[in-house]
């Protein structure tokens, strides 16, 4: 089997730092890979919320995140400042992509955790429809 490989936008333009806390950390002593996707989760909260958007409503439209890939780069561990940074980009007609570069700062030095995308479908929950992507989130997801 292929492994995932995600390559990321040159730019992730909005950033948010999100703490590792001790539920985020698995028998092996490391955050777990369930954790890092709530992490990307909690990022993507933060980055629609950065333009007064919920996954709820973006113009009105609701979103519904439809395939999710992370690549694991490093160990992050209980105690860690996680940085991870966010972008949207490849619009569709109704969809986009968020690419998200998780790392941390140990010993002074950037330590890549992970990489991942979320392809992302808008969804107008009022009639259960697929709808298509609102032009303002797209300007202002495009401009950061």
């Amino acid at each position: 089997m292929a492994r995932i490989k995600i390559d990321l936008p040159e730019k992730l333009l909005f950033t948010v730092s999100i703490p590792v806390r001790i539920t985020d950390i698995n028998y092996g002593g490391h955050v777990g890979n369930d954790a890092i996707l709530s992490i990307i989760h909690e990022a993507r909260v933060k980055y629609l919320a950065h333009f007064g958007y919920t996954e709820l409503n973006i113009s009105g439209i609701g979103l519904i995140m439809s395939d999710a890939g992370i690549e694991y780069k490093g160990e992050s561990f209980y105690g860690d400042e996680l940085t991870v940074s966010v972008t949207a980009a490849e619009f569709s007609k109704i969809s986009f992509e968020l690419y998200y570069k998780i790392e941390s700062v140990r010993e002074g030095k950037n330590i890549l955790i992970a990489k991942a995308k979320t392809g992302m479908v808008c969804y107008d929950y009022d009639v259960k429809k697929v709808a298509a992507v609102p032009e303002e989130f797209v300007k202002k997801a495009s401009l950061i």
